[in-house]
């Protein structure tokens, strides 16, 4: 395995370590476990604004459709 160092505050580290404990983990594992959960939650919420933008983009195509079939329509009452 790789070495990573990491510089922290005394706060911080205490928080790591009482959780580390708590959880049985050690301060390495639990790190690894809390990035690995960001990772997921940054790639669910890129899945989401996929999603929001391409449910936008059907209610636009919508409402131009809804537009154009209203404009055809317009001059075939007369007839």
């Amino acid at each position: 395995m790789k070495t990573i160092t990491l510089k922290t505050d005394e706060e911080f580290f205490e928080e790591i370590t009482t959780l580390s404990k708590t959880l049985k983990l050690s301060k390495s594992e639990l790190i690894r476990r809390a990035i690995k959960e960001y990772e997921k939650k940054i790639y669910l919420e890129k899945i989401k604004r996929k999603m929001q933008q391409a449910s936008l983009k059907t209610r636009e195509d919508n409402i131009i459709i809804k537009e154009f079939e209203n404009s055809i329509n317009d001059g075939l009452d007369c007839v």
